[in-house]
């Protein structure tokens, strides 16, 4: 999209990047993450390790983002340093986290809290997660306490990051390879916490983790309403741009497949939180490979910015609450084509937003080149470089570009 062809964006609209937690602090040794990478038979290519390094450069991070020109930083608190053993909450680390969030005001940045993003404890993880029924009042306990401290100084939030991702996760990784290679790591993981079971949250099966993870979600969202503080919370979804194709093609079943539950619990939530890369098409059969030579990110997707206008239709007609893109971004070490990616999905925004639909941000994921779960370090979506040795921070022409627009205000 070119600069003459940008509008003044609404009153109130948020410019940011989104970041996680374990994807970024480094060495959280007591998450179930960080177990599942350090076994043997882990299905990780790589552990985290320390990461950015953001546990201790959280500073030099929201002074990045700041100086980019933007008024909005979505990170994550992590549940696995605040609670590291049951019933164990540590003050010092909700007081690290408040720091964290006070620094974000005193930049310009509204914080957007994240209280779950993919990690649970590993004592959580051993005791069967979310697989079991109290596990719904064990976080929801967790959201209680960290709001009690946190709350005065979080500006919007949600419970869970992409609550359906298992379901995600079980259309994309099938059949019994798959399956036993889960099964070898979880036992592995199990082992090493000298435990008869391992759930971990990304590889649980939505069968026996998921209504207890719609309950958790309403209980934490609960918790957190009641304060301090007064903000809205939301829920995000990973959400991907389902295009029927042919006669008698099968897009509703993938749909149903992809949200289940979530988009039920998503309208009773402040707002939604879109989450978007790529398209997914789909015949009679079901999914179909991108067309014949079409361009591929370098997670292997295709290349497809226009999604991001799909999604937020779909979560205006489906949910028909107030939307925020939470997260939309690429893995390319070509940063021309993230340039081109962030203008092609702000022209979809700016589509949606003169149909009427209310969108109230556009978070880029990532702020740093970052740890890409079971893919490690290999793939780049960061607006900012991290050398992983020295941790100096390089800022991207692209970050460059999408500060410039925030700066602007204008979309």
């Amino acid at each position: 999209m070119s600069s003459s062809n940008r509008r003044p964006a609404p009153d109130g609209f948020l410019w940011g990047t989104a970041i996680s937690a374990h994807q970024s602090e480094g060495n959280n040794v007591n998450s179930d993450a960080w177990v599942c990478e350090n076994v043997p038979h882990s299905l990780y290519r790589e552990p985290s390790r320390d990461a950015c390094d953001s546990y201790n450069r959280y500073g030099e991070d929201i002074a990045i983002a700041a100086d980019l020109g933007f008024n909005c930083h979505r990170i994550g608190i992590e549940w696995a340093r605040i609670e590291p053993e049951p019933g164990l909450f540590s003050a010092a680390e909700l007081d690290r986290y408040r720091r964290q969030l006070e620094a974000c005001h005193a930049h310009g940045l509204a914080p957007m809290v994240t209280f779950n993003h993919f990690t649970v404890p590993a004592w959580f993880a051993a005791r069967g997660g979310f697989e079991v029924a109290d596990g719904a009042a064990l976080f929801a306990r967790f959201a209680e306490t960290a709001t009690a401290r946190l709350g005065d100084v979080i500006s919007y939030a949600s419970t869970f990051n992409e609550a359906n991702i298992q379901r995600l996760i079980g259309q994309l990784i099938r059949g019994p390879q798959a399956k036993a290679a889960i099964d070898a790591m979880l036992s592995e993981c199990a082992r090493a916490c000298g435990s008869q079971r391992f759930s971990s949250m990304l590889f649980a099966p939505v069968e026996t983790s998921e209504a207890i993870m719609v309950d958790a979600h309403e209980k934490a969202a609960a918790a957190m309403k009641a304060g301090p503080g007064d903000f809205p919370v939301g829920l995000t979804l990973t959400m991907q741009d389902v295009q029927g194709v042919g006669e008698g093609n099968a897009a509703e079943a993938v749909i149903e497949g992809l949200y289940g539950p979530w988009l039920e619990a998503a309208r009773r939530s402040d707002f939604i939180g879109v989450q978007t890369y790529t398209r997914v098409l789909v015949g009679p059969e079901g999914r179909l490979p991108p067309p014949k030579g079409a361009e591929r990110t370098a997670a292997g997707y295709e290349f497809y910015p226009q999604a991001l206008g799909g999604t937020i239709r779909f979560a205006a007609e489906r949910i028909g609450r107030p939307i925020f893109v939470t997260e939309s971004g690429i893995a390319t070490d070509d940063d021309s084509r993230r340039i081109a990616y962030i203008d092609a999905a702000l022209a979809e925004v700016r589509k949606c937003l003169d149909d009427g639909i209310e969108v109230k941000s556009f978070l880029y994921w990532s702020l740093l080149d970052n740890f890409e779960w079971t893919k490690g370090y290999g793939e780049h979506f960061g607006l900012v470089a991290v050398d992983m040795k020295t941790f100096a921070r390089t800022p991207k022409p692209s970050a460059r570009h999408l500060g410039d627009i925030a700066r602007a205000g204008a979309i």
